[in-house]
C-alpha cells in the first residue's frame, strides 16, 4: 500500500514539473512520432552547387564526418600513398579494388565479385556436377554392370604397360587423388564438415590439407608432364575410333568395336582432361603458388587464377571419375593391367582388337620392357602370343 502511494506521488510530481517547464502559448503535439520517408529527406548542404563533385575536405565543411567522397574514390580503385616498394607490392596503396562484372552479374568491387562467383556459381554448380557424375556411375554399375571378358583365358600374356609407364601413372594418380581430396575439403568442407565437427576440428584439418595441397601440387605437375610425354604417341586418332564412339564402347551391352592400344574414349580423356584441362589446372595452380617468375601477383590475378583453377579442376575431376570407374569396377581386368602390367591375350583381343593384331603380326613386341634377368631359360619362359 505504501509503495503504491509513493509511485502515485512521483507520477504527479512529474506531470506538474512538465507543465511548469512548458512555455506559455506552446502547443503540445499529439499522436506520437510522425513518420517520414528517408528518401524524401535531403540535407540542406545537398542544395549547394557542385555538391556531388565535392572533395572530401569540401564535404567536411558543410557536413562534418561525411566522408562519402573519400570512400567513393576508394571503391573506384584509386591508389593512395604507400611507403612500400611498388615492384614488390604493386597494390599497397589500393584499399578497395575497382568494380568489375563477371558472368553477367551486377558490377561490384572485384573482391565482392570474386566472392559471388565462388559462392553462387563454382560451389553449387561444381558440387552438383560431381554428384551427377557419381550418381550416373552408380546407376551404370548396378543397371548395366561391368564389362566382362567373354572368352576363356588362354594363359598367354601380353605386356600392356611397362614398369616405367605404370610408375608414371601411379605417381600422377596418387598426387591427383590427394589434391582432389584436399581441394574438395577446402571448398565444400565448410558446408559438409564444419556443421557436425565444429570449427575447432575443421580449421586445423583444413590448414593441414591446404599445406599438403601446396606441396603435392608440384609433384602432380612433374608426373603429369611425364604421363603426357609417355603416352602421347599412342593417343593420336586412328582407324576404328569413330566406330568405337558410335558403338558406345560396348558399355551398354553392345559389341565393343576393335581399337588400338587406347580406344577413342581413352584418347578423348587424354586430350580433353589430361592435356587440356590438366594444363589449365597446372598453370593456374602455379600462379596461386607464386611459382611463375616475373608475374605481378596482384589481387585480380589471384582471383582470376582461383576461378579458372576451380572450374578446370571440377571438370577434370568429373572426367577422371569416369576413368577411375572403368579402370576399377567398370571393366574386368583393367585394374590388373595397370597394377601388374600384363593382360591375357583374350582380354586384348576383345577390348583392343587392332592392338592385338599388331602384337600377333610382330609390329608391336609382346614384351616392350627389358627383362630383369636375361638368360636362355628365362627367354624360353617369356610370355608370347601363339595360335
Amino acid at each position: 500500500m505504501q509503495r503504491s502511494i509513493i509511485v502515485f506521488i512521483l507520477a504527479a510530481i512529474g506531470l506538474i514539473s512538465g507543465a511548469w517547464s512548458q512555455a506559455p502559448g506552446t502547443v503540445v503535439a499529439t499522436g506520437g512520432i510522425q513518420s517520414q520517408s528517408i528518401f524524401e529527406v535531403r540535407p540542406d548542404a545537398s542544395t549547394e552547387p557542385g555538391y556531388s563533385t565535392q572533395s572530401n575536405a569540401a564535404r567536411a565543411q558543410v557536413q562534418p564526418l561525411n566522408n562519402a567522397p573519400m570512400w567513393r574514390k576508394a571503391q573506384g580503385g584509386v591508389a593512395g600513398y604507400s611507403s612500400l616498394p611498388a615492384d614488390q607490392f604493386p597494390e599497397a596503396g589500393v584499399l578497395i579494388q575497382p568494380p568489375v562484372s563477371y558472368f553477367g552479374m551486377r558490377a561490384t568491387t572485384a573482391g565482392e565479385a570474386w566472392r559471388e562467383v565462388r559462392n553462387r556459381w563454382i560451389i553449387p554448380y561444381g558440387g552438383a556436377l560431381l554428384l551427377i557424375v557419381l550418381g550416373a556411375l552408380f546407376l551404370m554399375y548396378f543397371a548395366v554392370g561391368p564389362m566382362r571378358t567373354h572368352g576363356r583365358k588362354t594363359g598367354r600374356s601380353i605386356e600392356r604397360f611397362t614398369p616405367f609407364e605404370r610408375s608414371a601413372h601411379w605417381a600422377n594418380a596418387i598426387a591427383f587423388v590427394i589434391l582432389a581430396i584436399s581441394g574438395l575439403t577446402i571448398i565444400f568442407g565448410r558446408y559438409l564438415i564444419a556443421p557436425w565437427a565444429g570449427n575447432s576440428v575443421f580449421g586445423p584439418v583444413t590448414y593441414v590439407l591446404k599445406t599438403v595441397h601446396n606441396f603435392v601440387g608440384p609433384l602432380f605437375v612433374v608426373s603429369l608432364l611425364v604421363v603426357i610425354v609417355t603416352f602421347i604417341k599412342d593417343n593420336f586418332p586412328q582407324r576404328g575410333d569413330w566406330a568405337w564412339i558410335k558403338a558406345g564402347g560396348g558399355m551398354f551391352g553392345g559389341a565393343e568395336a576393335p581399337s588400338h592400344r587406347f580406344n577413342a574414349g581413352e584418347k578423348l580423356l587424354f586430350w580433353g582432361a589430361v592435356l587440356f584441362l590438366g594444363s589449365i589446372v597446372v598453370a593456374s595452380g602455379l600462379v596461386l603458388d607464386h611459382l611463375i617468375p616475373n608475374l605481378v601477383y596482384d589481387r585480380q590475378t589471384m582471383q582470376l587464377s582461383h576461378m579458372v583453377h576451380a572450374i578446370a579442376t571440377v571438370l577434370m575431376m568429373g572426367a577422371i571419375a569416369g576413368h577411375i570407374y572403368i579402370g576399377t569396377l567398370g571393366m574386368e581386368g583393367a585394374y590388373h593391367a595397370m597394377r601388374k602390367g600384363w593382360v591375357d591375350e583374350t582380354w586384348a583381343r576383345e577390348h583392343h582388337g587392332y592392338w592385338y593384331q599388331d602384337v600377333r603380326s610382330g609390329r608391336v613386341p609382346v614384351q616392350r620392357s627389358r627383362p630383369l634377368v636375361r638368360s636362355s631359360s628365362s627367354a624360353s619362359r617369356a610370355p608370347s602370343v601363339r595360335t
